[in-house]
């Protein structure tokens, strides 16, 4: 069987398309899990951390993504790559990405992840134009 690919986005830092809408990595299948409410107490840290994935897997809907996304996976011709997005790749994205690269080695499923935008500043708004505008990393 083939290795599976999983990779987490940030729609704010995706190039757009023609028709201005953000152009998602190819994959087989590609998962939104943009979410406009994030816990103010786990900004500084990223989906890496047990903290944010404690707190995504406790979002409504999040366990039976992830037990769909193994099934999937875990087909025959499955697939060989599964895109996970959110605003700015940061914590929901890595995190389920994090998880359910964890779910499918467990399951024996050769995995590689690839994280595009968890390293960038986190996105703080949109501004009217559409474009993102990154937080300016500040020394503390």
């Amino acid at each position: 069987m083939h290795p599976i690919r999983l990779i987490s986005f940030g729609y704010l830092h995706l190039p757009t398309g023609p028709d201005g809408s953000p152009v998602p990595p190819a994959a087989d299948r590609i998962e939104d899990v943009r979410d406009p409410a994030a816990a103010h107490d786990i900004l500084d840290l990223d989906g890496f951390h047990p903290r944010v994935q404690d707190i995504v897997l406790g979002t409504p809907g999040a366990r039976e993504l992830l037990a769909n996304l193994a099934d999937y996976a875990t087909l025959p011709a499955g697939p060989r790559r599964i895109a996970i997005g959110c605003a700015g790749g940061k914590h929901r994205a890595c995190s389920l990405t994090e998880l359910l690269a964890h779910a499918l080695r467990d399951c024996g499923r050769e995995v590689e992840v690839e994280h595009l935008h968890v390293h960038l500043p986190r996105v703080l708004k949109t501004p009217a134009n559409g474009t993102a505008n990154p937080e300016q990393e500040t020394a503390r």
